[in-house]
């Protein structure tokens, strides 16, 4: 089970020196972000104890580490961040101590072809990845490499746990494709809180609309939800979607000013973007997150998929 401690520099080289020798005690690795977290439980088991800096609801873009925080990764035996600028506030700190110990930026083992560029900053790509379950096995390898690298008593298991997951992402990606691909052409329009989806977009075939850029550092101003109302009335959008880790102010705005417009617009549900769901709960794993994602959106924007989503799961809490 992953441990909470609170509510784009180039990957680093996977040759970390010294190897951990485990004996009975399990390696320690801290991660910035759940979805890390989750990919080192499943590769992992038994033989790493995972700490998460971030949980529900935290959004990445602004997050700040603590001094526990620091305390946590000066301690840990493995630290693993995303990168591509998405730990903005933490990346001179997680640099500087990739000197002294092993730190994989894990978001960037992805492909550089297959990023997409940063529309907020030059030379930057978007960090959100794990939207395509296409893209996120190649961050779940760097993973399972990462481990190897440090722990090479445990190849076998982390190399039969990756196969496992990895069966476990493919049937995700095809459910998700098949659900999202029962969406009317025309309403295959996704309007959310920021521009966390584009991976999904084009993955999906989904226009991706966000009333934020890339980072949620920016806010939105008065043009842009004038801009997004015009957009949702001539497109005659039904429903719009709020995030778990994005304050849903600006989404409440495009649905009065759409009202003001005589057009009766509907939040379609609340999506994980940036953080996944609570622990221990279905949502609270990176295929119960993308799962109810893909089917929250299939059914509000008029497709077809079952209620519980691809396992039966969804709001079924463990």
């Amino acid at each position: 089970m992953t441990k909470f401690l609170s509510t784009t520099a180039l990957a680093l080289p996977l040759t970390f020196g010294a190897t951990v020798a485990l004996a009975e005690e399990p390696l320690q690795v801290v991660v910035t972000t759940s979805m890390i977290g989750d990919a080192v439980e499943q590769v992992a088991g038994d033989r790493a104890e995972v700490v998460a800096l971030m949980g529900p609801g935290v959004d990445p873009h602004a997050y700040r580490q603590t001094r526990s925080d620091i305390a946590s990764m000066v301690a840990a035996d493995l630290v693993l961040w995303h990168g591509l600028y998405l730990e903005a506030q933490m990346e001179d700190f997680l640099l500087h101590l990739a000197e002294r110990k092993p730190v994989v930026a894990v978001g960037e083992g992805v492909e550089a072809d297959q990023l997409l560029s940063h529309d907020d900053y030059d030379g930057r790509f978007d960090p959100h990845v794990w939207m395509d379950p296409d893209l996120w096995p190649q961050v779940v390898l760097t993973v399972r490499d990462s481990l190897i690298e440090l722990d090479p008593d445990g190849e076998a298991a982390y190399r039969e746990n990756a196969d496992s997951h990895l069966a476990e992402i493919e049937e995700l990606a095809a459910y998700a494709s098949e659900v999202l691909g029962s969406v009317p052409e025309n309403q295959r329009v996704l309007v959310s809180a920021h521009d966390a989806f584009n991976y999904f977009g084009d993955a999906y075939g989904f226009e991706v609309v966000g009333i934020q850029g890339i980072s949620t550092e920016a806010e939105a101003g008065l043009r842009r939800i004038e801009e997004l109302v015009d957009l949702i009335v001539e497109r005659e959008i039904s429903a719009v979607f709020v995030e778990s880790s994005v304050s849903d102010r600006n989404i409440r705005a495009l649905i009065e000013g759409a009202a003001a417009r005589g057009h009766d617009l509907s939040i379609g549900g609340q999506l994980f973007s940036d953080a996944m769901g609570q622990p221990d709960s279905y949502e609270g794993t990176y295929i119960g997150m993308i799962d109810h994602n893909a089917t929250s959106i299939a059914r509000a924007l008029g497709g077809e998929a079952p209620e519980l989503g691809m396992q039966g799961r969804l709001g079924a809490g463990s």
